[in-house]
């Protein structure tokens, strides 16, 4: 099956100063984000039978800026801010998931009304850091996520059985999901077992190591009822979507293959029970042939939607 990107204008003004406006504001009016987070008109809820497309933009907050070869990829803070816009530009994007640096400037950019927000809380565990797996909390706190009127947060869950560091992380997830839970906001854990390789972090995506990063994760705090996964698309999905009964997305990384390869993997998970849409960000801001806007469009026309948008 071939599923060819939808031709669109990707064109994005290449002023250097396009951006210059958000630093004057946070020199001279830092309040200006709470106002915005505020006056922002929220996404008009979740519904069973409508899958959800959140972009995801939280990887620099790790250092993380490759995207394939291309080892600083999303270094550019304008370009990232303008494929950012293109993405959430498309109604059929309707959520993003952000570090707070690049969610105040979306805030400020008047880009996330109607959105589902989700901030990205655990950034202390740096590409290529010793500890790694001491995977801190840095970024949003479940109060500062209620304080900006956003839908949840999401934490990176990586387990591995040979580093001390892990429970450390662990505990740290779950009183994260109590904390949340408490505000009545999702917990998006995105749980994988892991491990270090000639001093890099791997990642097991075989199937069986999936479903036991799931089997660990959907254990973590007092209660489950406010936790979704965010879950790698691997091979025999039907297992893996079998070990969890609560909602999940499905996250994009940093595949290999082809464009094609990719979305064809996407829209068969989509079909299983349980998946409920996409959270994607290198793949699709960062597309092999350069169309975010087309990347996005031919994503957002593998979703699955049995009910109707909701009245604002």
């Amino acid at each position: 099956m071939t599923l060819t990107p939808i031709a669109s204008n990707n064109a994005v003004d290449d002023d250097p100063r396009r951006y210059e406006h958000l630093s004057t504001i946070r020199l001279e009016d830092p309040e200006a984000i709470a106002r915005a987070a505020t006056s922002r008109r929220r996404h008009p809820g979740l519904k069973s039978g409508r899958q959800n497309f959140i972009v995801a933009a939280d990887h620099p907050a790790r250092g993380a800026l490759a995207v394939g070869n291309d080892p600083v990829a999303m270094a550019d803070r304008r370009q990232l801010l303008d494929r950012l816009q293109i993405a959430l530009a498309n109604p059929a994007v309707n959520g993003v998931l952000a570090s707070p640096d690049i969610m105040d400037d979306l805030l400020l950019l008047g880009a996330l009304d109607g959105k589902l927000v989700f901030g990205s809380m655990n950034r202390g565990g740096l590409a290529g850091l010793v500890n790694e797996f001491d995977d801190r909390f840095t970024g949003h706190t479940a109060a500062a996520l209620e304080a900006l009127g956003a839908d949840g947060g999401k934490m990176l869950t990586r387990i591995c059985l040979g580093d001390p560091d892990t429970v450390v992380t662990l505990e740290a997830t779950a009183k994260a999901i109590d904390s949340l839970a408490e505000r009545k906001l999702i917990a998006m854990v995105e749980p994988f077992l892991s491990v270090r390789e000639n001093g890099r972090v791997r990642n097991d995506l075989s199937t069986n190591a999936v479903i036991k990063s799931i089997a660990i994760a959907e254990g973590l705090g007092s209660t489950s009822a406010y936790t979704w996964m965010k879950l790698p698309v691997v091979a025999d999905m039907e297992r893996v979507m079998a070990a969890t009964t609560m909602p999940t997305v499905l996250l994009g990384g940093d595949p290999e293959g082809t464009q094609d390869q990719v979305f064809s993997s996407w829209q068969a998970a989509l079909a299983l029970p349980g998946v409920q849409g996409l959270t994607v960000g290198r793949t699709l801001l960062y597309p092999q042939d350069g169309d975010v806007a087309g990347a996005v469009a031919t994503a957002a026309s593998l979703l699955h939607h049995t009910t109707e948008i909701p009245e604002n």
